[in-house]
């Protein structure tokens, strides 16, 4: 499981997407979860983040889902169209 950290704003964004690029290219299994339950201060960079790491296990034959996710950044998501591209597992 991919984990987000307490904070994601932009200036976490880069190395975030890096962290859970690698961790997602070590993990062997077929499904690719980001536990987003600890982020609790976030800006849009954090669904840049979340689409990122979509992408990434897309690319790699994995399905892609999101546990946690915060209300707030799940109303974000459907704001902007993206919401169904992050399904949750919960």
């Amino acid at each position: 499981m991919l984990v987000l950290p307490a904070e994601l704003m932009h200036a976490q964004a880069t190395a975030c997407c890096r962290m859970l690029a690698q961790a997602l290219r070590s993990d062997l299994g077929p499904q690719a979860v980001v536990d987003a339950s600890a982020l609790r201060r976030f800006d849009s960079s954090a669904l840049a983040v979340l689409l990122e790491s979509r992408r990434e296990a897309l690319a790699v034959g994995k399905t892609f889902a999101v546990s946690g996710l915060h209300p707030r950044l799940r109303a974000l998501a459907t704001l902007y169209g993206v919401g169904e591209l992050l399904p949750a597992t919960d």
